[in-house]
């Protein structure tokens, strides 16, 4: 699947809740998109140990990049300059495309914890997306 099988979940009222939901929003379109397109490339006819290790090879990647967006690494520095990555999650109007929310991701409550519940489908206490697809009865 990717995002664009789901619809946006309803925004919290409380300023923490938003913070975290958004959050874990980034997380969903990360897994959904980036990992979830990832492991839909693998080779159907891999074997189990070759398909094994390329899941912990997508896993290990998207780890490495929730220490970058968390500060831990990716900073290039000299004696004067130093180049380090910063990421925002956006909330905004379709209509107009004014940011209602956002947060600068390294300020968040750190990725590591987060992508460890979202290998685990868990993205949080409020639903920050519903499936376009009708529930079967």
């Amino acid at each position: 699947m990717s995002t664009s099988d789901f619809f946006l979940g309803p925004l919290p009222a409380s300023e923490r809740r938003r913070e975290v939901w958004i959050q874990h929003a980034f997380g969903f379109i990360l897994f959904e998109d980036v990992r979830g397109l990832a492991i839909q490339r693998l080779d159907p006819n891999s074997d189990a140990t070759a398909r094994a290790a390329a899941l912990k090879a997508i896993d290990d990647t998207l780890s490495g990049l929730m220490m970058v967006i968390d500060g831990v690494s990716g900073g290039l520095c000299n004696s004067e300059y130093v180049v380090h990555l910063e990421t925002k999650a956006c909330l905004a109007r379709i209509a107009s495309g004014e940011v209602t929310y956002s947060l600068d991701l390294s300020n968040g409550d750190g990725f590591r914890m987060g992508y460890h519940g979202w290998l685990e489908d868990d993205f949080g206490r409020d639903p920050v997306a519903i499936s376009k697809a009708p529930l079967a009865n």
